[in-house]
């Protein structure tokens, strides 16, 4: 392809001033990876890869001389690497290297190369692709592994020995199913086959790292793709072994149950169509993960699987810690969304009373919004009518949790009457008897039996403190 046919890619305004740098030191600078394929494929990319037949530390402090003398750059010694922020974009910069691997390590050695060199050590064919940025060869395009054909057949394939490529660096195999999530390509035969064979050099790399792609594949538009690609190479087992309990069905007297690994993936893939939120994605992942723990079979009701939202809600906390994820707000909200993903369900089923949806809301707080979301993509039936009747009866109830919400004003509810004032009224300190009495409030407005304002709960804590015998020290 001619030169001119790549250089109108080029429209990022930092690209003019990497050439006048790059054309100032006598060096050659290359824009590489996957922002040239994004490019290709009229993907939006914000990270820009350059690579230099040079210092990149230097190349960089000179581009950003070119923009502002108070441009801050940063600069990774370790690495070789050299990177700022510049017009919505990230820009790193390093120099051309050769790298080789300890069997026990993916840290390389790395030493000064050429661009050859840095393309060798490169992923995939797709990510090998780089287009000149300065000098006479300007604007065009270096294919030296066939990348721009693999992209046209949507396919990813390691540019040389998939099986060096996948021991070397075993986080790539993870790369590769999220590559093929996100991107809707396919994994050449030949790779696939060195990703199973290599999938047990995992155990390497650091939780951290394969949640970072793990999570990236849960974003991507349809996540049941690489989750199936992890289980059929044998990677997702190894770090998240729970999820293979839940595959295939059961029968006794010809009573079976939905197979619950199949189910979860098309939970998850209907989330990812409405919502990008990653911990919605890690509730629908979950959602049923205790139910394998939890099945049981009864003659008169069929199969079982009493209390396994209770149980998954505790599973997910130990998944979380065992994956280094973060044990806080966000789990807290995964672990919710698990504990109540029946709550709805059971209103469906029975009359949709007021102080039923009173008690949703107060538990769910500003997250019921989620929880209906995830409650509607759980239903998965193979019977339309069935789904369409789920579907009507769950649009009820979002009717009436937003009546009951612009009534009664309970999304992350505080009572009207705080402990400290049942104290300074009954001359209490922190007891049974503040609790008992707080109790009664809370209950009484969840049940309406009082509104929810100040003035009914107050007399209702004068009527509960004189049951117990308490007399009032504010009059």
């Amino acid at each position: 392809m001619t030169m001119e046919n790549f250089t109108h890619l080029l429209q990022h305004p930092v690209y003019q001033l990497i050439e006048t740098a790059a054309d100032k030191l006598g060096v050659s600078a290359y824009v590489v990876g996957g922002v040239v394929r994004d490019y290709i494929l009229h993907r939006p990319s914000t990270d820009i890869d350059v690579v230099v037949v040079g210092s990149g530390v230097e190349l960089a402090q000179a581009v950003a001389r070119e923009i502002s003398p108070n441009l801050h750059v940063n600069v990774f010694k370790n690495f070789g690497t050299a990177q700022f922020f510049y017009h919505g974009a990230d820009v790193e910069f390093v120099g051309a290297r050769k790298e080789s691997y300890n069997p026990d390590s993916r840290k390389p050695v790395v030493e000064n190369g050429t661009l050859e060199d840095d393309q060798n050590r490169r992923d995939f064919t797709i990510n090998t692709l780089a287009i000149a940025l300065n000098g006479s060869e300007k604007g065009t395009l270096i294919d030296s592994f066939g990348g721009i054909q693999d992209i046209q057949d949507k396919r990813i394939r390691t540019p040389l020995d998939p099986d060096i490529t996948f021991s070397d660096d075993p986080l790539r195999m993870m790369r590769a199913m999220r590559f093929a999530s996100q991107l809707g390509f396919h994994i050449d035969p030949e790779t696939f086959r060195a990703i199973k064979d290599n999938a047990h050099r995992l155990e390497i790399i650091s939780k951290e790292r394969i949640v970072e792609e793990f999570n990236k594949i849960l974003l991507s538009p349809k996540p049941s793709v690489g989750i199936q690609l992890l289980d059929e190479a044998g990677l997702l087992v190894q770090f998240l072994p729970q999820f293979d309990k839940l595959k295939g069905v059961e029968v006794i007297n010809k009573r079976g149950h939905k197979d619950n690994y199949l189910h979860t993936l098309e939970v998850v893939d209907k989330i990812a169509m409405v919502s990008s939120n990653l911990w919605l994605l890690w509730a629908a992942l979950l959602h049923d993960i205790a139910k394998p723990a939890t099945k049981k079979y009864d003659e008169e009701h069929g199969w079982m699987f009493h209390g396994h939202e209770y149980v998954g809600s505790k599973m997910a906390g130990a998944i979380f810690r065992s994956l280094k994820m973060p044990v806080n707000e966000k789990l807290k909200y995964v672990q919710k969304l698990i504990l109540l993903h029946l709550r709805p369900i059971a209103l469906v089923e029975d009359t949709i009373t007021d102080s039923a949806v009173r008690r949703l809301l107060f538990d769910a707080g500003d997250d019921i919004d989620d929880l209906m979301l995830l409650c509607e993509a759980d239903v998965t039936s193979k019977n339309p009518e069935k789904i369409k009747r789920c579907l009507a009866n769950f649009a009820k109830v979002r009717e009436k949790l937003a009546e009951i919400e612009e009534k009664d004003r309970l999304r992350n509810w505080q009572p009207p009457v705080s402990g400290d004032l049942i104290m300074q009224t009954f001359g209490l300190h922190p007891s049974e008897e503040v609790g008992i009495i707080k109790t009664a409030i809370r209950e009484a407005i969840l049940d309406g039996v009082i509104d929810n304002n100040f003035e009914a709960a107050f007399e209702l804590m004068l009527k509960e403190g004189e049951k117990l015998g308490l007399k009032r020290n504010d009059l």
